[in-house]
């Protein structure tokens, strides 16, 4: 029988000691490849690199092989199922990310799930695994005494579960997230998603030449709903898993018919006119 076929990846870098975590973790599931950007890509979201060729430079991640490609975490796994799996991946996660990815503003922004949405969307099961860290930290983490064995530990069951039981039909990935500190007690939730963590601000400055730039930015919310991801790692400090599912329509919406109806109108009148 074959091995499973494990996809690994991330956004903040081949380098990282999350994606190493997590690499360790899963090793004895099946065939890993290790496939993640050069360097930190954090906030990328799904984009995709079409306007220059990207290149691979091998690496070695945990003293296993690793590819780190010129370009983004989806480009990451665009480039590892196509070119660095023997075949399809029976399974792709991502991370272990430095700093949690919860709520709606999060998952639409974060490379780290982005890359497991990419192998959602050519069918591949999926879960992208992040962990609460300091805000100061996000973007010079190595200073912190950040502990990922922990939960990648985790993450390697969770990773075995879903090569062996599948995703439901209802989610086509998880995601994963983790608080900054784990123990024997802490405790795992199934979560749905708050919409957001930060409530955002722009900063403006200016430079030796008087003209304006600027920084966005956020101010951590300090409330979350119930049952949500971001309430689960800020508040009661557990493990929130939330399946997500690819279907962002709205289904039945009859306020949309009078739309509908009101365009048509309009289209018959262009053409006529």
């Amino acid at each position: 029988m074959n091995k499973p076929v494990i996809l690994v990846t991330n956004d903040d870098g081949v380098q990282s000691p999350g994606l190493k975590a997590l690499v360790e973790a899963v090793s004895h599931l099946g065939d890993v490849r290790v496939v993640g950007p050069e360097e930190p890509r954090s906030g990328t979201s799904m984009s995709l690199t079409f306007h220059k060729p990207l290149r691979l430079i091998k690496a070695l991640v945990g003293g296993k092989r690793a590819y780190a490609v010129s370009g983004s975490p989806g480009d990451a796994v665009m480039i590892g199922v196509h070119k660095l799996t023997p075949r399809k991946p029976d399974l792709v996660i991502s991370g272990i990310n430095f700093g949690d990815n919860t709520t709606f503003q999060d998952v639409f922004a974060s490379g780290t799930v982005a890359a497991a949405i990419e192998g959602a969307i050519m069918g591949i099961p999926a879960v992208a695994f992040s962990m609460a860290v300091p805000d100061e930290s996000i973007f010079s983490p190595y200073g912190f005494d950040l502990d990922f064995h922990t939960p990648a530990v985790v993450a390697g069951h969770i990773a075995e579960w879903v090569i062996k039981n599948g995703l439901p039909p209802e989610a086509h990935l998880l995601n994963v997230n983790f608080p900054r500190r784990m123990n024997s007690n802490t405790k795992i939730y199934i979560t749905k998603l708050a919409r957001r963590k930060f409530r955002d601000y722009v900063l403006e400055r200016k430079d030796p030449r008087k003209r304006p730039y600027y920084w966005i930015w956020g101010e951590r919310l300090t409330d979350f709903d119930k049952e949500t991801d971001a309430y689960v790692v800020h508040m009661l400090k557990g493990i929130s898993i939330t399946p997500l599912n690819l279907n962002l329509s709205s289904q039945g919406v009859p306020e949309l018919v009078s739309l509908r109806e009101h365009l048509e109108g309009s289209i018959v009148a262009a053409a006529t006119a």
